[in-house]
């Protein structure tokens, strides 16, 4: 299973569109953790067949999205939200700490717009940075696969346009 992870779009639906149709072949589950969510409203109308599930961020306002969710991937737990009820902006330890109270494997988390990975303790942590307000080098975006044979997960770094 392939699952892209997208955050903090800011009203910039070409650089969210440009990431859904590079992957559209390739992917089970678009992901978006908040703060873009009225362009994935656009992109959802685009494309109906995909799925498209995501968190609600501080700056979506009249977004019906939950500010959290836990999502059963082949077995794994999910645990997605934008972060800013968890204060990611200081440190991970209330994240960290809902995401292991979920049973969850993985803890992704947006908000920061610096793109990061970690494994912990059996928890994978990612944030997928921002696809067009970075705060830390380029744009990017997140890649998890979830296989029989493990987890494994990246960002992915993409010029500016």
């Amino acid at each position: 299973m392939r699952i892209i992870v997208i955050s903090d779009s800011h009203g910039n639906f070409k650089r969210l569109h440009w990431v859904i149709k590079r992957h559209l072949d390739s992917t089970d589950l678009f992901l978006h953790l908040g703060d873009g969510l009225q362009e994935l409203e656009d992109i959802r109308c685009l494309y109906p067949e995909q799925k498209f599930l995501a968190v609600h961020g501080n700056c979506d306002r009249y977004s019906d999205e939950k500010l959290t969710r836990t999502i059963d991937c082949n077995g794994n737990l999910i645990f997605a939200c934008h972060g800013d009820i968890y204060g990611v902006k200081s440190n991970l330890d209330k994240l960290k700490a809902k995401a292991r109270m979920e049973n969850a494997s993985i803890a992704l988390y947006g908000h920061t717009h610096k793109n990061f990975t970690d494994y912990e303790d059996g928890l994978y942590i990612m944030n997928p940075g921002s696809i067009t307000l970075p705060r830390n080098g380029l744009p990017s975006y997140g890649v998890i696969d979830i296989t029989k044979a493990g987890i494994a997960m990246h960002t992915v770094e993409v010029e500016r346009f």
